[in-house]
């Protein structure tokens, strides 16, 4: 007989204070990424800097947070000081990661330009791959020192008086990873040591910033953790974050083992916070390591027919090194707007159950950047804007999820996930015991608002349940928003919006306690306030 659902919140199961940077984005220049979907001098909104105007509108109406850039595999081998100045001046360059011809068009300042026009913060990546320290020291000097030198006075001559004030520095992009320009794959400790240096040079020119060391980019890899443990033993007293990547495959032919993926997320963000506490006591450190979870994504792919088990250092090299093959092209890849699982919603929810695995560490987790955050928010072509169903969950965070975390008691069946090998690298364990709803929740205090996130993972069955609100005495429930569909091939355009947020007027709130029916795969938003 299927369990009851049932689940509880309370003001005193607090996890950690939100940060609004946790519901970020994430940009690099590939393909069709830059231009023309925010760069195109050619369109007739663009503005001077040839950004459109349009783009810039609708996302400063989103309320997007911060959004990491310039990349990305794409800046290991990238120079910055290519890409300032006059831009008849500016260099063009073979991008070695994505094997496009780069013009520079889209330069270090036209980045944070951009940033300043869409009231969002940037979180800058520097070239730790092909860069060295000097770069580094002057990338900083450049872009966050009043005056008076070299380099921050060619970018006043450049056009900014002020300084930009990136707050945010991450230490070079994957740089464990094969694939990577300049890849440290086979020195964590060289890594370490250079993260180091470079860190204490950056913060000597602006004491102010915050910077973020690379662990391993996947925990798929054969050198992890190991890798990391070498590498932050290094540096651990000169950074404040670890930068955290992770692509999960899941096979698209079950529903619900989809969404059930973000359970991997949750072991590599337990693995991480574990090193970390293991290498501050070994330093005798009163700090406590924060983490940065600046990539992700769910990719649906089959199950691999042919596999070389074990995914040993041979393999790793075949998959990802053998490139010369490619030829370079100009302007990248096109994205084309293919349909996850030929429909909207799974994408949505699977992005958004890993959401919820980074709010339940809110205490740890503090920066979040979706990969496809820019899409999930603008969904454009040349002419039309509209909202995808994924606008509707990374939305939901960005509006509801303020201030402190809190532990969502959940009491349901669970589902098992089985064995599943995409490719001789990305192979995933077993699973067992995994809820079938999914939930997290966020209180301000000093608002007086309550806000409940909750998946229903199942593909087909509705399910009543109840939510224990008693604690929070005084709350009302303002609405319950709830976003599902009978068809997963659905999905949105700009002439028709099959998927969007829609009040449950059937949902009631009597004695401190919710009772509803929480639609199978739906998106559920419950808002109290006091």
């Amino acid at each position: 007989m299927s369990k009851k659902v049932k689940l509880t919140i309370h003001p005193k199961f607090q996890i950690g204070q939100i940060d609004p940077r946790l519901f970020s984005g994430y940009l690099e220049p590939m393909g069709n990424l830059i231009n023309p979907s925010l760069y195109d001098p050619a369109h007739p909104t663009a503005n001077a800097a040839g950004f459109r105007q349009d783009y810039i509108d609708v996302l400063k109406q989103s309320g997007l947070p911060a959004v990491r850039l310039p990349g990305g595999n794409f800046v290991s081998g990238w120079d910055w000081k290519d890409s300032i100045g006059p831009k008849e001046q500016r260099r063009k360059h073979l991008d070695l990661a994505w094997h496009q011809y780069y013009s520079n068009d889209v330069g270090h300042d036209e980045y944070l330009q951009w940033a300043e026009q869409s009231n969002f913060e940037p979180l800058y990546t520097i070239n730790l791959g092909t860069g060295d320290i000097n770069d580094a020291i002057y990338i900083t000097e450049y872009t966050n020192h009043e005056g008076g030198t070299y380099w921050s006075d060619l970018r006043r001559k450049n056009g900014h008086e002020k300084p930009y004030g990136v707050k945010m520095w991450y230490l070079g992009n994957e740089v464990d990873g094969p694939w990577q320009v300049g890849s440290w794959e086979r020195d964590p400790r060289g890594y370490g040591i250079r993260a180091n240096e470079v860190s204490k040079a950056m913060k000597w020119v602006d004491g102010s910033i915050e910077t973020a060391a690379c662990v391993s980019c996947s925990p798929c890899l054969n050198h992890y953790p190991d890798w990391d443990r070498q590498a932050l033993e290094q540096c651990y007293e000169s950074v404040d974050y670890i930068s955290l990547h992770h692509y999960q495959n899941v096979r698209p032919d079950h529903p619900t083992w989809m969404l059930g993926s973000a359970i991997y997320f949750e072991d590599y963000i337990n693995t991480e916070i574990a090193l970390c506490d293991y290498i501050q006591t070994k330093c005798r450190s009163p700090k406590k390591m924060m983490l940065s979870f600046d990539e992700y994504g769910v990719i649906p792919h089959p199950q691999a027919e042919k596999l070389y088990y074990g995914s040993g250092p041979h393999n790793i090299y075949r998959l990802f090194q053998d490139l010369s093959y490619r030829p370079y092209i100009t302007g990248g890849f096109t994205f084309t707007g293919e349909r996850f699982h030929h429909g909207e919603l799974p994408a949505a929810l699977c992005s958004a159950s890993v959401i919820m695995t980074f709010l339940r560490h809110a205490d740890r987790v503090k920066i979040g950047c979706m990969t496809g955050g820019l899409g999930a928010l603008i969904s454009c072509d040349k002419e039309h804007f509209w909202h995808s169903a994924s606008y509707y969950t990374f939305s939901s965070f960005i509006k509801y999820a303020k201030g402190v975390s809190l532990r969502v008691g959940v009491d349901c069946d669970t589902f098992d996930i089985p064995g599943f090998a995409a490719n001789d690298h990305d192979q995933y364990a077993d699973r067992q015991g995994i809820p079938y709803i999914d939930a997290a929740a966020a209180y301000d205090e000093l608002n007086g608002t309550v806000n409940l996130f909750v998946i229903n993972r199942y593909a087909d069955e509705d399910k009543t349940a109840e939510i224990d609100c008693t604690g929070f005495e005084g709350y009302r429930l303002v609405e319950h928003l709830q976003m599902h569909t009978d068809d997963l091939n659905d999905y949105n355009t700009w002439e028709e919006e099959k998927l969007n947020m829609k009040v449950n007027p059937e949902t009631t709130f009597e004695n401190g306690v919710v009772k509803t029916n929480l639609k199978a795969y739906s998106w559920n938003v419950f808002r109290f306030a006091k």
